[in-house]
């Protein structure tokens, strides 16, 4: 040990020498990305403006909406398997050019009903253009970098956007029917907010999403334009886009982003972590030399599978991990279903429903029931303990009829 502790101190030394000296060089650089999203505290992330937004809209449900909307809003209609029926403002910040055509005509539908639609960015699907039969153009500002933003029927002065090369506008849009909310220069000429009237409800197109940033909303009092565009929307549950700042993966489940990650863009916090993995190594290495390996006891082996099933079984319970639970028993289900019946479970389909009915003998209808249950918890994010309570009911009908 004493030939070895000249080493690990050369080691250590050497290690701390690298940390001292990159740290010295290394300067911070700030991340201007345009994330927009909502648990970013980066200058054009929105985290201000996510958790404000309870208090905004006081005794009222925000919901963040982790899917598509056309699969979401399905789900939770009257005749979706959703816990509740969706009514409300649905919002979207930044990033809306994912919509697909089945989701812009789910949340069409949705304000049909008399919901409301927020969308703020600087153009969206072409879906919308279509449908609302609208045309966006840009203009450069000529002088500087800076934006005026004011709001027609609110009694506040023009915000300002600086960093902010030009300004998207409405260069067409129905001036009979649609209201003109907003505009881009203090000159009244550029409309950039408009209400949109369409079946029951209202749609509100904006397209300066860069407003409900954090880096906006700290300047001075550019927070009083954001209350003033969310002054139009009623007082109604929220329900807030958040599908393009997760990751999705083949399955369909839901990832979030590790937490890790905000540690290792820490200079000061990578270098800690990487210094404890190495000093790790380092006793694990020279701390194997001293000792004898231990000399474990081989028992006989005994059949615990009741008690493990029993341990295991409580321990879920106990936790209330429904989510695990459900992913286990639709994987076991479907596995059955391979193995008895000889049927690919890759696609949940109507020909799948119709080959099992025919080959498990089962009323169509039932086995419908059941799939769609199935495909239903794949898209869901939270669980309670009904969902497993009615997929174990379901499943259970399935083996006894």
């Amino acid at each position: 040990m004493k030939r070895s502790l000249p080493i690990i101190v050369l080691i250590v030394g050497l290690i701390i020498t690298a940390a001292i000296f990159i740290g010295i060089k290394q300067t911070r650089t700030i991340d201007w990305e345009e994330s927009f999203d909502e648990k970013s505290n980066k200058p054009y992330g929105m985290s201000i403006f996510y958790k404000e937004l309870p208090s905004l809209f006081k005794n009222r449900e925000v919901r963040t909406v982790f899917h598509q909307p056309d699969s979401y809003l399905r789900a939770h209609s009257e005749d979706g398997y959703g816990d509740y029926v969706a009514k409300g403002s649905y919002i979207i910040i930044g990033n809306s050019s994912y919509l697909e055509n089945d989701s812009v005509d789910e949340l069409l539908n949705f304000v049909d009903t008399g919901n409301t639609l927020f969308i703020s960015d600087y153009y969206f699907a072409q879906r919308i253009h279509d449908t609302l039969d609208i045309d966006i153009d840009y203009i450069l500002n000529e002088t500087d970098s800076i934006s005026y933003e004011s709001l027609k029927y609110v009694n506040i002065e023009p915000s300002i956007i600086d960093k902010n090369e030009g300004d998207y506008y409405f260069s067409r849009f129905d001036t009979i029917h649609y209201k003109v909310l907003g505009h881009s220069k203090i000159d009244y000429k550029h409309v950039n907010f408009i209400q949109v009237p369409f079946g029951k409800g209202r749609i509100y197109l904006h397209l300066e999403p860069k407003a409900f940033t954090n880096y906006n909303i700290l300047k001075e009092n550019r927070y009083k334009y954001v209350e003033g565009l969310i002054s139009y929307l009623p007082e109604d549950d929220i329900y807030f886009d958040s599908y393009t700042k997760i990751r999705t993966g083949y399955d369909g489940e839901v990832e979030r982003e590790s937490n890790l990650s905000w540690f290792l863009e820490q200079l000061s916090f990578r270098w800690a972590w990487y210094t404890a993995i190495i000093f790790g190594i380092l006793f694990m290495i020279f701390n194997a030399k001293r000792r004898q390996r231990i000399i474990k006891i081989i028992k006989p082996l005994q059949n615990t599978t009741l008690a493990f099933v029993k341990t295991v079984s409580n321990l879920y319970f106990e936790i209330q991990d429904h989510k695990n639970l459900i992913d286990k028993k639709i994987t076991y289900f479907l596995e059955k279903i391979r193995t008895d019946y000889n049927l690919d479970t890759s696609s949940l389909n109507d020909e799948f429903i119709e080959k099992l009915a025919g080959k498990a003998g089962k009323k169509k209808d039932d086995v419908k029931k059941l799939i769609d249950y199935i495909n239903f918890l794949r898209s869901k994010n939270e669980f309670f303990e009904e969902n497993l309570i009615k997929l174990n009911r379901h499943i259970e009908a399935f083996n006894t009829t």
